[in-house]
């Protein structure tokens, strides 16, 4: 299994390499109104979040996830998958796709850039797929650091993003480390 592993992050850095991420300029910052600081327990990150707007508590239905999240009375939700182990940022690409992939066999890449979330850069990555005949898009942030890896994902149908954008770029920008 470790080999597999190390062959994909190896045929990852090779495939990102080939094509480069564009790095945007803008700085992004945590939301005003996000008071409340959710924190990881297997790594130092934390998510700033606005608990008027979005429900959460630990993960039940995905048992990779830490977190599980809801934008109150919507249909937005979001995760927080992290574990102890570093991965290179340039390699969170494929394996957020080989991952998706498993579940929605025909995941792609619609948008991707490298962005600073307070202070820190992370791997912004909106992916579209189809499950169970609907079609989903997954919208987030890839960060990782030594003392681990974090994938902040928010989710909805495709045809919802666009009245979403603004609830996931609040939520997604509450991405700190600790």
């Amino acid at each position: 299994m470790k080999n597999i592993f190390y062959a994909l992050i190896f045929l990852g850095s090779l495939l990102v390499n080939a094509q480069e991420t564009p790095v945007n300029p803008d700085p992004f910052v945590k939301d005003e109104d996000a008071i409340f600081l959710l924190k990881s327990k297997t790594t130092d990150v934390g998510v700033w979040l606005d608990p008027t707007e979005w429900s959460y508590q630990k993960a039940k239905d995905n048992p990779d996830a830490e977190y599980e999240l809801q934008l109150k009375g919507e249909d937005l939700y979001g995760m927080i998958i992290s574990e102890t182990l570093e991965i290179p940022t340039e390699n969170l690409k494929e394996i957020a796709l080989e991952n998706g992939r498993e579940v929605a066999p025909d995941l792609e890449v619609v948008q991707e850039e490298y962005r600073t979330v307070n202070g820190q850069k992370v791997l912004f990555l909106q992916l579209n797929g189809t499950l169970q005949g609907i079609k989903f898009t997954y919208y987030g942030y890839y960060y990782s650091s030594p003392e681990g890896t974090v994938q902040f994902i928010t989710y909805t149908s495709q045809g919802l993003l666009k009245s979403y954008i603004e609830d996931c770029e609040n939520i997604l920008n509450g991405l700190v480390k600790l």
